[in-house]
């Protein structure tokens, strides 16, 4: 089946990945929802809103690092599977809310699932695709966030029609988080489980099966032979050496440095400012003098720009230029865009300006645009690809956790009431740290993994497949060698 069956399987597992941007971006019309905000009583700027959308983050930190357990003893389709029944559970808890306290158990647990799923998913995918074609396999996770996005806003708006008396306006946009989560825990019965994880697990003629399923075109058998020798070669050494557990990861100096490249990727994501925009534009939009329903309808258009642009990179560009360089171009544009943005905005402090509202609009449009071609994508594949074997589970889980949903936990709680009292200052924050911390360490620190094997991204980092260089604190220990420990690794 090869290439076709590939990025199907992709796609279907990257509804998890919608269901990261649909339960991201439901809120941003619910708070503008005058009937949700009677019914619970609050305003779009008070602290309770900034809890609902941090207790979500919040529990997205916990099913990340749950995720790095399960995956690892259960598999990557049983983590994702699970991460759609709890997502299920958590909807219905929202959409059924009669208190706060509902809300926010609703918003915990689909947090939870999102978790599970946002460093699953970009590993599922990494572990089955092909080198030439990874980006693009990968990359649709974030395509599939951006969709997620665009389907939340425009449900959001067609439900804020509804009368101002009428709870259909909030209750239905939630509700609808239902239909894709039972779409994942039934569709993934039916895809075939990582062949990195069957090999791992002993299952090798399963392995090659789900291999030639994937890969083969009829002609390259001996390229799906080598890989499968490659995949097994490197977890038969993992396994001479692995440690259980997680300090591991932080003590061996290799694994230590590729988690950091993992971590670093997921922190300047969220600092671009890119979860700000998206969890609280119908705030920004209304200092710029849009209200009522021109708010939603600009900010449905702000949600379908970034994944038209997400897919144009990842469809012709992403596996040609690589990771790297999108990320530094990126950094620098979106920089430039939040200036524009902040200058704009502080000549235009009551959104009286036509002129000045439009331009705001417009330099956000911006900020979605050069992110969808750059960290959007880029974070989730470069992060998959970095994580050696030995770590990938915990490693990825670590990374999203700490990296994307413990940011994200902070500046969903403090960026209401910013934006309330800073206004355009605040865009500064992010502007100084992408020039400051996130370009430089892109620029002399990371390294460029297109188009290589995830075994040959082990070299890349001057660690033979499977093997660590040197003796961690816990004493795992090797020959001294390089060479003639290879040499003793039995190729299946």
């Amino acid at each position: 089946m090869g290439r076709f069956y590939s990025i199907s399987v992709a796609i279907l597992a990257a509804t998890g990945s919608f269901l990261f941007g649909y339960d991201s971006g439901v809120m941003t019309d619910v708070i503008d929802s005058p009937n949700f905000l009677r019914y619970f009583n609050t305003s779009q700027t008070s602290a309770i809103i900034g809890a609902i959308n941090s207790t979500y983050s919040g529990g997205a930190v916990i099913g990340s690092l749950q995720g790095g357990l399960t995956m690892d003893r259960f598999g990557r389709k049983f983590t994702i599977q699970l991460g759609a029944v709890i997502c299920v559970i958590g909807a219905t808890l929202q959409a059924a809310a009669q208190n706060l306290s509902m809300i926010l158990v609703g918003r915990i647990l689909a947090g939870w699932a999102v978790g599970l799923m946002s460093m699953s998913v970009p590993v599922y995918q990494a572990e089955f695709a092909p080198p030439r074609s990874r980006g693009l396999i990968v990359g649709l996770s974030q395509q599939m966030i951006g969709i997620g996005f665009i389907v939340s806003t425009w449900i959001g708006y067609g439900s804020l029609h509804a009368s101002a008396e009428s709870q259909f306006q909030w209750r239905f946009p939630l509700a609808f988080q239902v239909v894709p989560a039972l779409i994942l825990v039934v569709g993934m019965g039916f895809l075939p489980e990582s062949p990195r994880y069957l090999i791992e697990k002993e299952r090798f003629s399963e392995a090659m099966q789900v291999l030639r399923k994937m890969h083969s075109d009829g002609s390259n058998d001996d390229w799906i032979e080598t890989e499968y020798n490659g995949i097994c070669r490197a977890i038969e050494a993992e396994k001479a050496i692995a440690s259980p557990g997680w300090f591991p990861m932080f003590t061996v100096p290799q694994w230590r440095t590729r988690m950091l490249h993992g971590l670093a990727v997921q922190v300047f994501t969220q600092m671009t400012g890119i979860n700000v925009i998206s969890y609280y534009q119908t705030i920004m939009y209304r200092a710029l003098g849009f209200t009522g329903s021109r708010n939603t309808l600009v900010a449905g258009l702000y949600n379908c720009v970034g994944p038209l642009a997400n897919l144009i990179f990842l469809v012709f560009f992403l596996d040609r230029v690589g990771r790297r360089r999108p990320m530094l171009i990126g950094t620098i544009a979106i920089s430039l865009a939040l200036i524009c943005e902040a200058v704009l905005n502080s000549q235009n402090p009551n959104g009286e300006r036509i002129a000045y509202s439009i331009g705001g609009v417009f330099f956000l449009f911006a900020v979605s645009i050069a992110f969808s071609m750059s960290f959007g994508p880029c974070s989730w594949v470069y992060m998959a690809e970095v994580m050696p074997m030995q770590i990938r589970g915990k490693g990825n889980a670590f990374a999203v956790a700490v990296g994307n949903w413990g940011v994200s936990t902070l500046w969903n709680q403090v960026s209401p009431v910013a934006l309330d009292r800073l206004q355009w200052r605040f865009y500064f924050v992010f502007v100084a740290w992408n020039l400051c911390v996130s370009f430089p360490v892109i620029f002399f620190f990371f390294r460029e993994t297109k188009l290589k094997t995830l075994e040959e991204i082990d070299l890349l980092f001057d660690q033979v497949p499977g093997i660590i260089s040197e003796s961690d604190e816990l004493g795992m220990e090797k020959d001294l060698g390089m060479s003639a420990t290879i040499e003793n690794i039995e190729i299946h």
